[in-house]
């Protein structure tokens, strides 16, 4: 996945203060799982108990901005 940067202006005026926001972000993962298993519905259970294994961190295929918080001057 790609980044897009983008270049600000410069402002007008000297004394402008940049402000923190903190977010909270929903991020989902496309991720590799696998188990071993005697049948389809067995590591179906496997996978849903959490007794996978875990083949490395996926791409993220959502984003979503839950919220922003100004902080505190």
């Amino acid at each position: 996945m790609s980044a897009v940067a983008r270049k600000l202006a410069p402002t007008t005026r000297l004394d402008t203060k940049l402000k923190t926001f903190h977010a909270t972000v929903l991020v989902t993962r496309l991720e590799e799982w696998w188990v071993e298993a005697e049948t389809v519905e067995e590591a179906q259970a496997l996978l849903a108990a959490g007794d996978g294994h875990h083949a490395g961190l996926g791409e993220r295929v959502h984003v979503e901005l839950e919220s922003v918080l100004d902080s505190a001057d």
